[in-house]
């Protein structure tokens, strides 16, 4: 029996970095109607739907990648990408000042969304109180990019 090509509107499957209930997966994939900021082969990026800063995004891998405790050191090339993407979203919306803002993840279990993401935020002074508790840095549920690539450095190499 000859081998059936899906049409091309049909989402990648799961062999090929997409998870068809992961809500970021299919944000990504356009198939929810959120405007993409960023989107390339590696890195996507759109706004928080509950902004905890007057800019708030969320830069994710385009192709799925689990939650923090699922990575290795072989990620950091990516956390760092995903970091620098960040950044330039930030200087492109005209934040300048770059001391002021926060880069992180929510440590497992306090991850909504399974699907690997830094929260982008700025500027971090104009935080509101619950935004400084949710993204509260040196807690246990919010670990910053900086830490997380300092811990994933830290790990053997997976095989």
């Amino acid at each position: 029996m000859a081998a059936v090509e899906a049409p091309a509107n049909v989402p990648k499957t799961s062999s090929e970095g997409y998870e068809k209930k992961c809500i970021f997966c299919r944000i990504v994939n356009k198939e929810m109607g959120t405007e993409l900021i960023h989107c390339d082969e590696d890195i996507s990026c759109f706004q928080d739907i509950k902004p905890g800063a007057p800019h708030h995004y969320l830069v994710v891998p385009t192709k799925h990648v689990g939650n923090c405790k699922s990575l290795g050191k072989e990620h950091v090339p990516l956390v760092k990408q995903m970091v620098a993407t960040g950044k330039e979203i930030l200087q492109k919306k005209n934040i300048t000042d770059l001391t002021d803002i926060r880069l992180g993840f929510h440590w497992p279990p306090f991850c909504s969304v399974t699907h690997l993401h830094l929260h982008v935020l700025a500027p971090a002074s104009q935080m509101s109180f619950m935004s400084r508790l949710f993204y509260r840095l040196n807690s246990y549920w919010f670990i910053t990019a900086d830490q997380l690539i300092e811990l994933l450095n830290s790990k053997e190499e997976s095989n």
